[in-house]
C-alpha cells in the first residue's frame, strides 16, 4: 500500500558541502543493502560469511517492500549521486494497540553513514525525513533498535527506551 505523501517529504534537497537528498528508489536496493551491511560490520559483527548471507536475503525482500512502497528509503547523495549515508522507514502492519491509534507502525532501521561523511548531521536529517512521512500519514507510533553510537542521536530526536524484550529461538 503506497501511501501519500508531501512535496517536501518527496522533494531532492540540497544540503550542505554539495550533498543532496533524494528518496530511494527500487535501482538503490543494492546500495541501501550495501549500508546495511557496513552499518552491522560496524557494530562488531566480523563474519564476513554471515554478513554477506544477510546481504544476499536483504536484498530482494528491500526490493520488494520498496515497490510496494511499506519501505520507504531516504538517500544523502554526493554530486556523481553516490549514497554517503541513507536512512529507512518500514511501514509495518499492526494490530489495535493502545499505544498507537492507527493500522501502522514505523520502524527506522538501515540508518547510515559513511565514515568520512560522519559528524555532519546526515543521520539526523534522513531520519527528521522518515519522522516528518510519518507525521504526515498518520503513523503515530515509531520504533528503532540503535547502537551505541547512534543512542544519542535518537534520544535527542526524542525517542525513548521502551519495554520489547527479545528471544532467539
Amino acid at each position: 500500500m503506497i501511501l501519500e505523501y508531501t512535496a517536501t517529504v518527496d522533494a531532492d534537497m540540497t544540503g550542505a558541502n554539495g550533498i543532496a537528498f533524494r528518496r530511494a528508489r527500487v535501482e538503490d536496493a543494492n546500495t541501501i543493502a550495501r549500508h546495511r551491511e557496513s552499518m552491522f560490520r560496524d557494530m562488531g559483527y566480523h563474519d564476513g560469511a554471515h554478513l554477506h548471507s544477510m546481504r544476499h536475503r536483504f536484498l530482494p525482500w528491500v526490493e520488494a517492500k520498496l515497490r510496494s512502497g511499506d519501505y520507504l528509503g531516504w538517500l544523502a547523495v554526493d554530486e556523481d549521486d553516490r549514497a554517503v549515508a541513507g536512512a529507512g522507514l518500514w511501514l509495518m502492519e499492526w494490530p489495535p494497540h493502545m499505544v498507537s491509534s492507527g493500522s501502522r507502525r514505523g520502524n527506522i532501521l538501515n540508518v547510515y553513514t559513511e565514515p568520512a561523511f560522519r559528524r555532519q548531521g546526515l543521520a539526523r536529517s534522513l531520519v527528521e525525513a522518515a519522522l516528518h512521512a510519518c507525521k504526515v500519514n498518520n503513523v503515530d507510533f515509531v520504533i528503532l533498535h540503535t547502537s551505541k553510537e547512534g543512542r544519542r542521536l535518537y534520544e535527542q530526536l526524542g525517542f525513548e527506551a521502551g519495554n520489547e524484550m527479545q528471544i532467539r529461538v
